[in-house]
């Protein structure tokens, strides 16, 4: 299996005054016991990183860094597949569907990922599973 780590899951695992916390956790611990194949993109890098330093501090952004970021396969973002994300953004019409949600839409269906380690009901909206531990 391969999942999808969106920065909702992220912050939920770093944090534990989030409310998804230990959800996040249990998830985390059957992800790494069952060796599986986790994904993310550069824009998710850039948002997670820029909300920890101002949420938690450099110490949790540090700790992400180090332990997180090395563990995950990054696609970056082409040219091409941002355009494609803005055209879906555009189209959507709805003003809390961000553009990086719509990048990672897009990365989910070009390497063929269903599922998301996201705590973001948009990734639920767009037809994708959440992995349970």
């Amino acid at each position: 299996m391969t999942v999808f780590v969106d920065t909702s899951a992220i912050l939920a695992l770093v944090d534990g005054d989030d409310g998804d916390h230990r959800r996040a956790a249990r998830t985390w611990v059957a992800l790494m016991d069952h060796k599986v194949a986790l994904w993310s993109h550069n824009y998710i890098q850039v948002e997670t990183n820029a909300l920890l330093q101002r949420r938690l501090g450099m110490e949790a952004l540090q700790r992400v860094e180090v332990d997180l970021w090395p563990i995950l396969s990054t696609h970056w973002v082409s040219p091409d597949l941002h355009r494609a994300a803005v055209a879906a953004q555009l189209v959507a019409r709805r003003r809390k569907l961000s553009l990086v949600d719509c990048v990672s839409f897009e990365v989910m269906r070009h390497l063929g990922i269903r599922n998301a380690f996201a705590f973001d009901r948009h990734f639920k909206a767009a037809g994708f599973t959440y992995p349970t531990p």
